[in-house]
């Protein structure tokens, strides 16, 4: 352990770590380059795109804009963590139904974002979802089948079969 790391403990995708982080270091980069987790992208780097979006006790976060080290004890879920097993989560589930992604880069942190936004309940209207998804960018303007993925999953969960 380098002089300045400090040892922090995360749930990261429900295993508990114990890990060696230096103050400066990002959520987003710990994932990625410590933990290869790297379904979280860097997209601006400066939170403004939604790439890096994750959940951090079960509410949507922009882990490039996180330090690492202020999150000890927290648990984090990455799009890795969502579905369980081989079953995707009813979010993942709806984005391929739906089309809802091109590229592809944006998609983890929409899904997370997503995820957040139907817990949360405060979307009721394809209005709602638009202002409260605002902050996850899409270049190639998958939006149309973003906002149906996310009705979709909605209805699921409205349904009983969400998670």
């Amino acid at each position: 352990m380098e002089t300045s790391a400090q040892r922090i403990s995360l749930k990261i995708n429900g295993a508990e770590k114990q890990l060696d982080v230096a103050p400066w270091t990002t959520l987003l980069d710990l994932l990625r380059e410590s933990l290869q987790l790297t379904g979280t992208k860097k997209g601006c780097d400066h939170g403004q795109c939604g790439a890096c979006t994750v959940l951090l006790d079960g509410q949507r976060i922009n882990s490039c804009l996180t330090l690492a080290v202020m999150k000890d004890g927290a648990s984090v879920t990455t799009v890795e963590g969502l579905a369980q097993g081989q079953a995707l989560h009813p979010v993942q589930e709806a984005f391929v139904e739906q089309d809802a992604f091109q590229c592809g880069y944006c998609t983890p942190g929409q899904i997370c974002s997503a995820v957040g936004l139907i817990s949360e309940g405060k979307a009721k209207t394809p209005d709602d979802i638009r202002e409260l998804m605002s902050g996850n960018l899409c270049r190639c303007g998958a939006y149309p089948n973003i906002l149906a993925a996310i009705q979709q999953a909605m209805g699921a969960r409205q349904g009983g079969e969400g998670r």
